[in-house]
């Protein structure tokens, strides 16, 4: 049996870049696995502006492609595929290890980060996909600053929705936030500040049929439901805010949340020991890019300590 890699990081987003920077410049053989391009959800961020340490701001593309650039520049090696399953092997005679196979080969390695993310449920309808990052966004902490006074439209009745709706009420007085039900299914407390938040125009029974505009949004199409009525409205900006999908189903037997997010403890171990997780595939209760980075180095330091350990190496 030979060993391939150190660590096999499967994900190239904000956390899987962190931890292939910092486990490279740890001097561990590191091989990033990434089905599309590097960066993940950091590709759709129009102007990243929040990031420590960039007082200009910049577009998303451009901070995805100096992480990529920088984990490279230590070290790490990439591979365009798809990881198909990961496998925990006992090792035999040998120190255990796993098993990732792929579109492209197998491959073994002593240790694996899952750095897989969450992809944003979507509406799918005419202009959300054509409007993504030009007014269409999945997140108010990433995107809500640059509509600071504009007008706003909140899709969505959970707690996300409802925090995310909050947060945007102290950027500007004219937010519409629309549920397709009659009621909130967020935390009643929650569903109560919105509502009687002044900046907030609830709309229960109302759907979003469509979103227009030139070179970014310029207003949607509403359906009410309950009264049957189609009817445009001009804003400037859509959140959508329906649930995400965490990419977690790569490997048997780890433990999930209820919601389908990884659980680790404080350095991002899994129940499976020499697999680790990192970013918005983990569980945890707030997700920007700056938590995944941190996240992936923590991720990554972790590795090291590990396979020392597993090499019978002394860590200093």
């Amino acid at each position: 049996m030979q060993i391939d890699k150190d660590l096999i990081i499967i994900g190239a987003g904000g956390a899987g870049l962190s931890a292939a920077q910092y486990a490279a410049r740890a001097n561990l053989s590191v091989l990033v696995i990434e089905e599309m391009a590097a960066g993940g959800q950091c590709l759709l961020i129009d102007q990243l502006e929040n990031y420590p340490g960039f007082p200009e701001s910049l577009s998303g593309f451009e901070m995805s492609q100096k992480l990529e650039r920088q984990a490279k520049n230590f070290g790490a090696e990439f591979l365009s595929a798809t990881v198909k399953s990961v496998e925990r092997q006992s090792g035999g005679e040998t120190t255990p290890y796993f098993t990732v196979d792929t579109t492209t080969g197998t491959l073994n390695s002593h240790t694996v980060i899952i750095a897989t993310g969450a992809k944003h449920r979507t509406l799918d309808m005419p202009g959300e996909k054509e409007f993504s990052g030009r007014g269409v966004s999945y997140c108010a902490t990433c995107d809500g600053p640059f509509f600071k006074e504009k007008r706003m439209l909140v899709v969505g009745g959970g707690d996300a929705a409802c925090d995310e709706a909050m947060f945007l009420a102290n950027l500007t007085d004219r937010i519409i936030m629309i549920h397709r039900k009659e009621r909130f299914r967020a935390q009643k407390s929650l569903a109560q500040r919105v509502l009687k938040n002044p900046h907030i125009e609830v709309r229960f029974n109302t759907e979003i049929k469509e979103i227009s505009g030139a070179d970014r949004v310029e207003g949607v199409i509403l359906y009410n439901n309950k009264e049957e009525k189609q009817y445009s409205e001009e804003l400037d900006a859509v959140f959508i805010f329906i649930g995400s999908i965490p990419q977690s189903r790569i490997i048997e037997g780890l433990e999930l949340d209820e919601a389908g997010y990884i659980i680790t403890n404080q350095k991002m171990e899994t129940n499976i020991s020499g697999l680790y997780t990192a970013g918005d595939v983990r569980s945890t209760p707030f997700r920007q890019l700056v938590v995944a980075a941190g996240e992936g180095a923590i991720a990554a330091h972790s590795v090291s300590q590990y396979i020392d350990e597993l090499k019978g190496e002394a860590y200093i």
